[in-house]
């Protein structure tokens, strides 16, 4: 006979060791990976929050442990939170409501890409961020080589005054040596050797007497020899290839252009629309840096750290009069005295948007063919040199007459460019009955090599 009590038993034993298990599965999956938290954080919500620090938003770190504690909200609600801010906000939860107004009323993103998983995930890396690995610093080698040369420094100067003095004790024995055998030679010297002594040129005029012609020569060389580097020099006056000033605020083109690829004329934006290019105000800086109030990144330029790019932003920061604790300007500012590099002078005329706008394919053509292991993809490179490889930026060719005419010379004008096309369509024609249709036209052929085009 089957005892049916026994399978019940059993069955019941089994079920309640599948819902233990299932439950403890659904526990420790709700916990989320810490590792996996730490990508999809920095992916999605670094660009208005960090762990310990007001950012846009309040620091997250401990976020959980802090709402059930203070608030008595638990994960659900985070989950409702963070797929749907704007949906909790007007459902009238009071806290949702509290922590907008405190932040200043700025909407959180909505990410309903994230499933239940991914943000346990982020949550536990709010709760439990795993220690980052200490990555080599390029400044560490540095300052250990710097270490290990420091300690010899001590006795190189006594090793330094050791060695001169025995070389001046070397020198004064030599000097001796050859002043007692001048005494020897005089001594010894024959009455023939006196004679032959007194036919020989004895000072500079008796020489100059004897060979005044090859004298006169060389004279004449040697003024023109003067002269022409006295011309020299006064045609290099106001050349400064390489000039680098030390700026009060560094900054790095390399990091900025560079790694994070952002656009020249983003910050320079009067060079497309105007003669200038402008130097950037401050608040250019601050569409970014209110965001960014240390730096991350791998790159270290050698002799710097991470904590010499962070003091270069709280510079920023007091010069604007920002505050980044309240997410507020103060209204308190201190102007930056930036030290300009490329300065034209008075009489020299030069449009940026000439050569941005109507010459842009142009002079990138042009650089390109006279450059072939040297390419550029923007125009502005072609004057200004390869400014995203720079952290100290440089005057990178001379910006002299003979320079800007050789560029004049050799570039040929974009007949298909459409500004070209509206403004000088007259000239096209004419230039084509001048040269013929397939004839390359450079710039000196549209009054390129006027005086009046650059010398008002």
């Amino acid at each position: 006979m089957i005892n049916w009590t026994k399978h019940y038993k059993n069955g019941l034993l089994a079920l309640g060791i599948m819902l233990t298990t299932s439950a403890l599965y659904n526990a420790q999956d709700a916990q989320g990976d810490p590792n996996k938290g730490a990508e999809l954080f920095k992916a999605n919500c670094t660009a208005c929050h960090t762990l310990d620090s007001k950012l846009i938003g309040p620091p997250l770190k401990g976020i959980v442990e802090r709402l059930e504690s203070e608030e008595g909200l638990g994960k659900d609600w985070l989950h409702k939170w963070i797929k749907d801010s704007k949906s909790v906000i007007a459902s009238g939860d009071k806290y949702a409501n509290k922590i907008f107004e405190e932040n200043g009323k700025v909407e959180m993103q909505l990410f309903p890409n994230l499933s239940d998983q991914d943000i346990d995930d982020i949550l536990a890396y709010t709760s439990n961020p795993p220690a980052e690995t200490p990555k080599a610093d390029a400044t560490a080698g540095a300052e250990g080589d710097k270490t290990a040369t420091e300690e010899p420094k001590e006795t190189t100067g006594a090793g330094n005054e050791i060695v001169m003095v025995s070389f001046l004790a070397i020198a004064g024995l030599l000097v001796w040596i050859l002043f007692k055998i001048r005494q020897l030679v005089k001594l010894n010297q024959s009455e023939e050797l006196a004679g032959l002594n007194e036919t020989r040129i004895q000072s500079f005029g008796e020489l100059y007497s004897k060979y005044k012609y090859v004298g006169k020569g060389l004279v004449v060389v040697l003024a023109f020899l003067a002269g022409y580097g006295v011309w020299n020099w006064l045609m290099w006056i106001g050349v400064y290839k390489g000039y680098k000033p030390e700026q009060p605020i560094y900054f790095s083109h390399k990091i900025h252009a560079g790694i994070n690829k952002i656009d020249c004329q983003l910050c320079h934006s009067g060079a497309k629309y105007g003669k200038v290019s402008e130097i950037p105000s401050l608040n250019v800086c601050m569409n970014c840096h209110k965001a960014i109030p240390e730096y991350k990144g791998e790159y270290l330029e050698p002799g710097h750290d991470r904590d010499f790019y962070n003091e270069q932003i709280k510079t920023l920061y007091t010069a604007v009069g920002w505050d980044p604790s309240s997410m507020s300007y103060t209204g308190k500012t201190q102007p930056i005295e930036w030290t300009r590099i490329h300065n034209m002078p008075d009489f020299v005329y030069f449009n940026h948007s000439q050569h941005v706008v109507a010459g842009e394919q142009a002079i990138i053509n042009s650089y390109n063919k006279k450059h072939p292991n040297d390419q550029i993809d923007v125009v502005c490179k072609a004057c200004h040199g390869k400014v995203d490889t720079m952290n100290v930026v440089q005057m990178a060719n001379d910006f002299t007459m003979g320079w800007c005419i050789e560029c004049h010379r050799t570039t040929e004008v974009d007949m298909g460019n459409a500004y070209n096309e509206a403004y000088f369509e007259k000239l096209h024609n004419k230039l084509k009955k001048q040269y013929g249709s397939g004839a390359k036209i450079t710039v000196d052929a549209i009054g390129g090599l006027e005086c009046g085009k650059c010398h008002y």
